[in-house]
């Protein structure tokens, strides 16, 4: 039988670096990556929002006039109400002004407030659900707090009154979004850590000497990626629609074209009595298309966040 090494001369051998002890994130990266390839739901979501960021992106070579510049014919005349044709290929507004542009450059408007207002909103409640989820007691008492008065909070109203009380401005709409919407996102990082921080990774994690923040943003944080890119895909829609509903009151910015202050516009101008449905109708579908591509991108994650349920 082999003698034990003896412990005084094992002291002296050089001991081996540490590892870090990362849980398995590259799996659930690969999971959200592999998701829009294997489920048609979120493939289609990802193909909307794929069409209307390149619209967005490249929207000065796509628009045929000024989309705010009132436009006159050959007769010198206003261009109102003219019916779609070669020249104009959705019509012009009660103004003159060009319908198809102003439906083009709407499309950066929308996305400049859904991917703000998506990035502000889920960035504020994965980082409050991971602190109140982690370190509990205190923090997470007020932290909690603060969310139930947010959600008591009425929330289109609270942006209307933020938005007519500060200058007409997106920024302003994204700022009251933001200031709404992160409890939801919030609450449910919070209860996905209070799960994670009980688990054998993170007490291993403690176990080498790492720290509590090296544990919840490198080994916690990784691991809710999926929830929060979940619900930055619907935070998406429901920005837009807040834009859309905040300037189709008035409140929104009249020197910025969007789809909200197209469906203004066609409002203010009886666009409906005389049946110019080509002015009303695309900035509706529109804005369907874009919170309908969120729940279908939030259908097909859901057997990322719910394994159980695949099948």
């Amino acid at each position: 039988m082999q003698r034990p090494p003896d412990t005084a001369a094992a002291a002296t051998l050089p001991l081996r670096p540490r590892r870090r002890l990362l849980p398995a994130t590259g799996r659930v990266l690969s999971a959200v990556i592999e998701v829009p390839r294997r489920d048609r739901y979120a493939l289609a979501g990802v193909i909307i929002y794929a069409i209307f960021i390149l619209v967005a992106v490249f929207a000065d070579r796509l628009v045929t006039h000024d989309p705010l510049e009132m436009l006159f014919t050959p007769d010198y005349e206003l261009a109102r109400n003219l019916a779609p044709d070669g020249t104009f290929w959705l019509g012009t507004t009660y103004s003159g002004r060009d319908i198809f542009s102003q439906l083009v450059m709407g499309s950066r408007s929308a996305l400049i407030v859904g991917l703000t207002a998506a990035l502000s909103v889920v960035s504020i409640g994965t980082v409050v659900g991971l602190v109140s989820g982690f370190f509990g007691g205190w923090a997470d008492t007020i932290l909690m707090r603060l969310a139930d008065i947010a959600l008591g909070i009425p929330f289109l109203p609270f942006v209307i009154v933020l938005a007519a009380f500060l200058e007409p401005s997106q920024w302003n709409v994204v700022f009251g979004i933001a200031l709404l919407l992160w409890p939801n996102t919030a609450r449910v990082i919070r209860a996905q850590v209070m799960s994670l921080r009980e688990r054998a990774f993170v007490e291993a994690a403690r176990v080498t000497g790492a720290g509590p923040w090296h544990i919840l943003f490198v080994h916690i944080a990784p691991n809710v990626l999926a929830l929060s890119f979940l619900y930055a895909s619907v935070a998406v829609g429901w920005a837009i629609l807040t834009e859309a509903s905040i300037s189709f009151l008035g409140f929104g910015p009249s020197d910025t074209v969007s789809w909200g202050y197209m469906l203004q516009d066609a409002y203010a101008s009886q666009a409906l009595g005389r049946g110019q449905f080509y002015w009303f109708v695309p900035p509706g579908l529109c804005i369907v298309a874009v919170v309908v591509a969120g729940f279908l991108i939030s259908r097909g994650y859901e057997e990322v966040m719910f394994p159980k349920l695949k099948g």
